[in-house]
């Protein structure tokens, strides 16, 4: 998967990418819906090429099936796979929170600043520097856990993909969702571990309910 920066334009698949998320995100594409690439690359205006990137991307966050000589075909993302990820996500970076809350190389002002970012984002509803702003405030407190297997793990979620999914919901709060970060950053400034930890758990959780209700 592509990993965008703010200094790199998104790639054509990327591009696909992203839409065909928002479409799954909000019910334009059903559960057990077949994509047909020949009819993706027609109205992209491309070849079937970045569509495969793009749908293979998609399969590997678990949003899309794909069957042999059959193609491509929507699963429904608010379903126990999609739970399961908040789960297992909860449960890294609680282990990451951990480690990192005592670790002196977090730089607590540059956690507030992508916090900043993400408000700062959310009163314009500007999903992508959400989402910029949002992965790299989680990445950067599993990256100062200094465990590798850890960071390797939360990097095999695929989370550009499912904050996507998570901001593209109908209803979504930007600004709720961009607060919700606050506490665990006062929490580690104040090192303190086990608020950090509960929090870092309970803010993946929170998540995970929405696809309850």
């Amino acid at each position: 998967m592509n990993h965008l920066t703010p200094d790199h334009a998104p790639s054509l698949a990327d591009r696909i990418r992203r839409t065909l998320i928002e479409r799954i995100a909000t019910g334009h594409y059903k559960s057990g819906e077949r994509l047909i690439e020949m009819r993706l690359a027609e109205e992209f205006g491309t070849s079937q090429m970045p569509i495969r990137e793009a749908l293979r991307d998609l399969e590997m966050a678990g949003l899309v099936t794909a069957k042999p000589r059959r193609g491509s075909f929507v699963k429904p993302f608010a379903t126990s796979a999609q739970r399961e990820i908040y789960l297992v996500r909860g449960a890294i970076e609680e282990a990451a929170a951990r480690l990192a809350t005592v670790n002196p190389a977090l730089d607590v002002v540059a956690l507030q600043s992508e916090v900043d970012g993400m408000r700062d984002a959310a009163r314009t509803r500007d999903i992508e520097k959400m989402i910029r702003h949002s992965v790299a405030f989680h990445r950067m407190i599993v990256a100062a856990a200094g465990n590798e297997l850890l960071l390797k793990l939360w990097d095999s979620l695929h989370l550009e993909i499912h904050t996507r999914v998570t901001l593209s919901e109908p209803g979504i709060d930007f600004m709720a969702a961009a607060d919700s970060h606050q506490p665990i950053v006062d929490a580690i400034q104040a090192k303190d571990v086990e608020l950090a930890c509960r929090l870092s758990r309970e803010h993946q959780a929170y998540f995970e309910h929405r696809l309850n209700v």
